[in-house]
């Protein structure tokens, strides 16, 4: 018995022309399209949100230059796949004529360790790299693989772009095609589908599943909200829903509750939201609402992040959930948080203010002969290590930008500052 495929696989486009979007990659004189005319590619790395493309696009690439693709998913591959890959290419040799393209998607998700991997058989030719990521590869990918790949950037699918999709199904999917299907109204189709066409195929296919077989269908807004609603009550990770959660987690914490906390933190294991996403977050949180009363907090969630990276899911959870626990039983504190936007403020008003004389560093004769940093007081050669001097420009001497908050922590960081600077800087 053959079991058919969804919807969105079976309008996979089979070639670059049947491919819809990214006009400005794939456009005439684009970027994209003029390599593949050159039939000469670099490795590559697709960013851009779930269902815009990125892996049809990489296969696609893939046959236009007759080219040999392997697949790895970075969820369930380490680097003993991505090494039994490249050896598996080295050994065919000659045979391999047309070259090799090595497709990872998820990229993102790869260790250092895994990344690094890479990065003989990308540097000597042995394979091409296209690596697909719905995160910031400046950020997700090292450096050295980075630097020897081109970026390009998908974006979601416009509307237009959408509609062509839907129409072309109806017309041409055998299944869909057999029956009298219209649509009649786009916007709740669009709404959900957030600009992914694997969403709105996928929502697609479950309203026309819904409806009698033998009867015409004209598909309306209210049509869609009726039957799409329920079966699209989970959690999505890269719509609205993501937002609102992740937004309520961080609130929970900040809030110091621990159970709701762990709610939601449920929500988006649940959900298969990315650990790392999560773990960043925490970091964040644990700067901004924590500070400088719990120092230890920033320790914590960085140690998280890096826990995290390395073990991955289902293990993550139990690390997330020590950590989210921990921050918000934590005394709160967002001092550091509006120093800095305090001094910012300060900067955007000011402007360039110049360093006081006795605070620049002296480099060269003729800077010495100016007076460079001559009367500079080195505080290790006073009692207490301390010795009250001015290191703000002139213009702005005496500004306060930390006002320590009611903690424990922040009130003794508060009298130490008034036992060092006495009246000089004032709230």
């Amino acid at each position: 018995m053959n079991v058919l495929a969804p919807l969105a696989e079976r309008m996979r486009p089979k070639n670059l022309e049947e491919y819809i979007g990214q006009e400005h990659l794939l456009s005439e004189n684009a970027p994209l399209t003029r390599a593949l005319e050159a039939g000469i590619i670099p490795s590559m790395i697709f960013w851009g949100p779930p269902g815009v493309g990125k892996t049809t696009l990489a296969y696609l690439v893939a046959e236009k230059l007759k080219k040999t693709i392997h697949t790895l998913s970075a969820i369930s591959s380490g680097v003993k796949d991505v090494r039994e890959v490249i050896a598996k290419v080295q050994n065919a040799g000659m045979f391999q004529e047309s070259g090799t393209i090595l497709f990872i998607d998820e990229i993102h998700r790869f260790s250092k360790s895994q990344q690094d991997s890479l990065l003989g058989a990308v540097e000597k030719g042995i394979v091409t790299l296209i690596g697909a990521t719905t995160e910031n590869p400046s950020f997700e990918v090292i450096s050295a693989l980075l630097s020897r790949c081109h970026v390009y950037t998908l974006k979601d699918h416009t509307k237009a772009d959408l509609i062509k999709l839907l129409d072309r199904a109806i017309l041409k999917d055998e299944l869909l095609s057999q029956r009298k299907i219209t649509i009649q109204e786009y916007e709740s189709l669009l709404a959900i589908s957030g600009g992914d066409a694997r969403k709105i195929l996928n929502v697609f296919e479950i309203i026309i599943g819904s409806l009698p077989q033998n009867e015409g269908i004209v598909i309306t807004n209210t049509l869609v909200q009726e039957n799409a609603q329920q079966s699209l009550a989970r959690y999505d990770k890269d719509g609205d829903q993501h937002y609102d959660i992740i937004s309520a987690y961080i609130k929970s914490i900040r809030g110091s509750d621990a159970n709701a906390a762990i709610y939601w933190l449920a929500r988006m294991v649940e959900g298969g939201e990315d650990p790392k996403f999560i773990a960043r977050r925490l970091i964040i949180l644990a700067s901004e609402d924590i500070g400088l009363a719990n120092p230890n907090a920033l320790l914590m969630a960085n140690t998280t992040f890096q826990a995290v990276e390395k073990i991955g899911w289902p293990e993550s959870r139990i690390i997330l959930a020590q950590c989210t626990i921990y921050l918000a039983d934590s005394a709160k504190g967002n001092g550091a948080y509006r120093a800095i936007n305090n001094a910012q403020q300060v900067v955007q008003k000011t402007g360039n203010l110049n360093v006081p004389i006795a605070m620049r560093n002296a480099s060269s004769a003729l800077m010495k002969e100016l007076g460079y940093g001559e009367k500079y007081k080195y505080s290790h050669d006073f009692d207490g290590n301390f010795v009250a001097q001015e290191y703000l420009p002139k213009e702005i001497a005496g500004t306060s930008f930390y006002n320590a908050g009611s903690s424990a922590k922040e009130q003794d960081i508060e009298q130490n500052q008034h036992r060092l600077w006495k009246n000089k800087y004032k709230k």
